[in-house]
């Protein structure tokens, strides 16, 4: 590729393939932006920072965008406007992906609008843009000019055939038991996202370790870009507390503090104790504000740093959490199943504070929903959906739809589950998930209710599974650490890690993990890969005591589903012309008939009806078997013989020498428009067909029916609308 006058490319293999960035080219009035190439993937990530700090910001605003263009795959969008609109919800999974590993390594109290796009500009359909975006928006956001702690990288690894492999393609992903897709600094990991076929903790551990070695090679290139075309850093203010104000808020409200937390409250009677607490402390301050020594925002953001610490120290120097639990105590589990009437199935999970309520809905293979993104799959027939209402919290404001975090958190669980459902199950399955109530880790609930929800319904799930999340405490000077277990919401906040693990008794089936610091250390990380299966498996437990496994039967208003497969170069005789036959097939039997490309036919429908539809295409799809026997109706008449339809769209001749065990004057004498005759097909060549109904009144075998064949008159011929058809037709059948 030419190079324009500025431009400056750095390339580097990667899991055997050439990964490049390129600089200087697209989008020069962006704080950084970088190209990045991987086969014939293209990227492009800029990262822009305001200059100034809107009044009352009160939070570091960064909004990380991922643009799916799906000029990239060189197709138009299918919406009524034909062109993108609302982000999809891979896109929304993309940049959340692409937000977690770079949010932590920002400076503290930095509180100017940093905006990082990526743009899919090219889609080649095999080489993933999850660990290419991480890496181009580390690499725009790292030569820039916006202040960062960086750089970070990222890769994914697959495992196939016992082996791990570095970056996988989409055919290889395919055949894949692992999709992890990590980031991390040059010493540590800072971000995971997997999902796995029910993967060994050491295997997962491996995994994590080998995808950091990948990392390397593109730091190395993200370095020296910043070496060679990077910007001055700006200055920003940074919004922290004065020493002095930190110092007169220790000294103020610490025994307070640390006599509220010692009660071991729940959320909400914590959280008013402590407001009281700060009430006092604006109190004390009154003057102070009044006289603008100090902003009473400064002393919020101090008294939160006390809370903070003493909550911290308290875990660290004596092992109890704010709850009183110790650090591997799970709180107490309850469960229900089939709770709500007339849907397919229920689980209620509840894990302290944290409730959540899960209905399972089986629907039709024709109900799968239809992607029409960058990614390779183009539909799902396992959808999970998770809601957050505000009452879970305790709170009112607006409903506007799902947000980003209500969108991972319900792809984490759907994640999750997705390797325990039969990849040949007829049904498309929709779990929705209610937060009734929150307090940490509704993502891992979900997990739970959605297992029960499952076996309510009587989805043969291969095993249960179960979620936990973990969480950590570290003293980053003396290195000092506690591992939580089953975070509440006051631990993720405060502490250093949020780490989601879901698995069955055999392996772990998705994982998730956050970081507030730097890095883990590969230790740590052993530590809670283990703890989280002590806990999960414990969940787990508490689940099976409600229902040990799927129920044997689905629910009475569950569609059912019978399923066929036959020939794919047959299709188009099921189908019809303009889809004629499947469609009488349907309103026939009221039922609903969905075809796959591969021939698989499922048809869905209450009681007999299915029965009598299936019976139905199978017999359209039936070839016509010399030496057997079949009864039709006799649809025409000739002087020389008869005309019996024996299957749909198949008529056979029988000869008048043919009809009787005896000589037979006339056709009519034996048969008449509408008779039934029964007779054995001795003959088929090119779609003529000939029978004899004197073979099966003498008791013949086929070649002694053949021998005393007269022939003469012609054969019979399919019907109108009849095709070729060779012996497969039919196929097996299930009953689902």
């Amino acid at each position: 590729m030419q190079l324009f006058d500025g431009a400056r490319l750095y390339s580097a293999e990667v899991g055997g393939r050439t990964l490049s960035f390129e600089t200087g080219v697209l989008a020069q009035q962006a704080g950084g932006a970088v190209t990045v190439r991987y086969g014939d993937t293209v990227l492009l990530a800029t990262a822009t920072m305001s200059k100034d700090v809107r009044p009352g910001m009160s939070f570091f605003p960064m909004t990380v965008e991922f643009e799916e263009k799906l000029y990239a795959a060189g197709r138009i969008p299918g919406s009524f406007f034909r062109r993108e609109g609302r982000p999809s919800e891979q896109a929304i999974l993309v940049a959340r992906l692409v937000d977690r590993p770079l949010r932590p390594l920002f400076p503290k109290g930095m509180r100017n609008e940093t905006q990082i796009i990526i743009t899919a500009l090219s889609s080649d359909g095999e080489n993933l843009m999850d660990p290419l975006a991480i890496s181009a928006a580390s690499a725009a956001l790292h030569i820039s000019d916006i202040p960062w702690m960086g750089p970070v990288a990222a890769s994914t690894i697959g495992f196939v055939e016992g082996e791990f492999i570095v970056n996988p393609t989409a055919d290889e992903l395919a055949r894949s038991n692992l999709n992890l897709t990590a980031a991390g600094t040059r010493d540590n990991i800072l971000m995971v996202e997997a999902g796995a076929h029910e993967l060994p903790e050491d295997l997962m551990l491996e995994a994590l370790k080998l995808s950091h070695e990948a990392m390397q090679p593109v730091l190395d290139m993200i370095e020296q870009m910043h070496a060679d075309v990077g910007k001055q850093k700006s200055d920003v203010m940074l919004f922290v507390p004065e020493i002095s104000t930190l110092e007169a808020v220790k000294d103020a409200a610490t025994a307070k503090v640390a006599g509220v937390i010692a009660q071991g409250l729940n959320k909400h009677d914590r959280k008013d104790a402590l407001s009281e607490v700060q009430a006092e402390l604006d109190e004390s301050f009154a003057d102070a504000y009044e006289g603008e020594e100090v902003s009473q925002q400064d002393v919020s953001d101090a008294f939160d740093s006390v809370v903070k610490e003493t909550i911290r120290r308290r875990i660290l120097d004596e092992g109890i959490r704010p709850d009183g639990r110790a650090t591997d105590e799970i709180r107490s589990i309850s469960c229900q199943v089939g709770r709500i009437p007339r849907v397919h199935g229920s689980g209620f999970f509840m894990r302290g504070e944290t409730h959540v309520l899960t209905i399972a809905t089986l629907g039709t293979p024709g109900d799968a929903q239809r992607l029409d993104t960058l990614q390779p799959a183009d539909e799902k027939r396992y959808l999970h959906h998770y809601n957050f209402p505000p009452y879970s919290t305790g709170e009112a404001y607006p409903m506007r739809g799902p947000k980003r975090r209500e969108i991972g958190h319900g792809a984490l669980a759907e994640r999750a589950l997705l390797a325990v459902i039969p990849p040949d199950y007829p049904y498309t399955l929709r779990l929705v998930s209610e937060v009734m109530s929150s307090n940490g880790s509704t993502s891992m609930g979900s997990v739970c209710g959605s297992t029960l929800a499952l076996m309510d319904a009587g989805v043969p799930i291969s095993a249960p599974v179960s979620g936990i999340a973990m969480g950590l405490i570290q003293d980053q000077e003396t290195g000092m650490y506690k591992v939580l277990s089953d975070i509440q919401g006051l631990e993720d906040a405060l502490g250093d890690m949020d780490f989601k693990v879901a698995g069955t008794e055999h392996g772990i089936t998705a994982l998730q993990m956050d970081l507030k610091i730097k890095g883990l250390d590969f230790a740590i990380l052993t530590q809670a890969l283990n703890q989280a299966r002590e806990g999960r498996l414990y969940i787990l437990n508490k689940m099976l005591e409600v229902l040990p496994a799927p129920r044997e039967e689905l629910s009475d208003y569950a569609p059912r589903i019978l399923s066929t497969s036959i020939d794919p170069e047959k299709i188009g005789k099921l189908i019809g012309p303009g889809g004629k036959v499947v469609r009488g097939l349907q309103e026939k039997y009221g039922v609903k008939i969905d075809i796959e490309e591969d021939g698989s036919v499922f048809i869905s429908g209450e009681g007999a009806a299915a029965d009598d539809a299936l019976a139905e295409v199978d017999q359209i799809m039936e070839e016509v078997e010399v030496g057997k026997i079949y009864t039709g109706t006799v649809v025409r008449v000739e002087p020389y013989g008869a005309f019996v339809n024996i299957l749909p769209g198949v008529d056979g001749m029988i000869h008048i020498s043919q009809l009787a065990d005896y000589r037979v004057g006339k056709v009519e004498d034996i048969a008449k428009l509408g008779d039934e005759l029964t007779a054995m097909v001795i003959s088929e060549d090119n779609g003529k067909v000939r029978m004899s109904r004197q073979a099966v009144l003498e008791g013949w075998s086929v070649e002694e029916a053949q021998n005393a064949d007269k022939g003469g008159g012609g054969g019979g011929r399919r019907s109108s609308g009849g095709r070729d058809r060779d012996r497969r037709g039919g196929g097996r059948r299930d009953r689902r």
